[in-house]
């Protein structure tokens, strides 16, 4: 072999060597995810596999080339922060949280480390981002709130129950954008002719207390927004309505899944599965700065058909026809 071969046939070795190498060493990486909820290891358990189940699909493989490492506040937001430190100060290569409270308290524990979250009602409001287009920070992921759901969620419950006039709506008011939710809510119901009083809840206790005022308005419905303390308190709530014998519309299909009667917004499990994307991206270079905040494009109407005759109702044919799911 002539030195000019030779040349040839050792730049050709070393021009395959180095992307092997390379390849290795990307496929030899263990990602370190963490998460952070201010809900218990069991209402966040179907939400965090069908997490892991996206990330699977990607290609992320639990114990082989990822390891997640969750950190529950077991519906005590107070231990967010601490929590949030926690995984701020292990070196972790995404956090993944699930709603306003825990994104907040994940954006004051770290500015390096990217943080995707699943469901923030208003992320500028919140501060964990500039705008929607370029969050401008290490923190993006998916809204899960829009004023205008109101009105579709009272006019479902209008239409599903004709006769009612009175609505109870639970609010929580440490959302920022609970109170415009709940001033649009209300306007919608006098539109709609019902009378819709507004109940503020922060913990399980206030949800507690308030039952009481369900007697006193005369309440013959409840309306629960997908607020963080109603998430964590879904199945008080359901319990609420079932005592009360009341029919009730909820935020999202988690609560329906719970034994609630009727949903409609954005389905939880699509938007952790949609979140797994966020990751991909992020762990494959993308910048969360860089990552628009997405909004939700698909709605879901699911209803109960096994609350609905533990209730005593009955759901219009019309409604049922319409619905997206239908739990039996």
């Amino acid at each position: 072999m002539n030195r000019r071969r030779k040349l040839v046939v050792a730049l050709g070795v070393g021009a395959l060597s180095a992307p092997l190498g390379s390849f290795s060493q990307q496929q030899s990486k263990v990602w370190r995810i963490g998460v952070l909820t201010p809900d218990t290891l069991e209402s966040r358990r179907p939400l965090v596999e069908a997490f892991k189940l996206a990330m699977r699909e990607l290609g992320y493989v639990d114990g082989k080339n990822v390891i997640y490492e969750p950190r529950y506040a077991n519906g005590d937001p107070a231990r967010l922060s601490a929590l949030a430190a926690e995984l701020g100060g292990q070196g972790f290569d995404v956090i993944v949280v699930s709603n306003s409270l825990a994104a907040v308290a994940a954006a004051k524990a770290t500015r390096t480390i990217p943080v995707v979250f699943t469901s923030v009602a208003d992320p500028i409001a919140s501060g964990v981002a500039v705008s929607l287009a370029r969050p401008g920070g290490n923190v993006t992921g998916l809204t899960n709130v829009t004023i205008e759901l109101a009105a579709k969620q009272l006019q479902l419950l209008k239409e599903a129950f004709p006769n009612i006039s009175r609505v109870a709506i639970f609010v929580d008011t440490a959302v920022s954008v609970a109170t415009a939710y709940s001033e649009e809510a209300k306007r919608v119901a006098k539109a709609l002719g019902m009378q819709a009083f507004a109940t503020e809840v922060r913990n399980s206790e206030d949800v507690g207390k308030n039952v009481g005022l369900l007697s006193n308005w005369r309440a013959d419905a409840m309306f629960v927004l997908n607020n963080p303390t109603n998430f964590n308190n879904r199945k008080l709530l359901i319990q609420i309505a079932g005592e009360a014998r009341l029919p009730a519309i909820y935020g999202s299909d988690a609560y329906t899944e719970s034994g609630g009667l009727m949903s409609y917004g954005s389905g939880e499990k699509a938007r952790w599965q949609q979140a797994a994307r966020f990751v991909d991206k992020i762990l494959k270079g993308a910048k969360p700065a860089d990552l628009p905040i997405e909004q939700p494009t698909v709605f879901e109407l699911v209803v109960n058909l096994k609350t609905a005759k533990a209730l005593g109702v009955t759901i219009p044919q019309a409604v049922l026809l319409r619905a997206d799911r239908v739990i039996e």
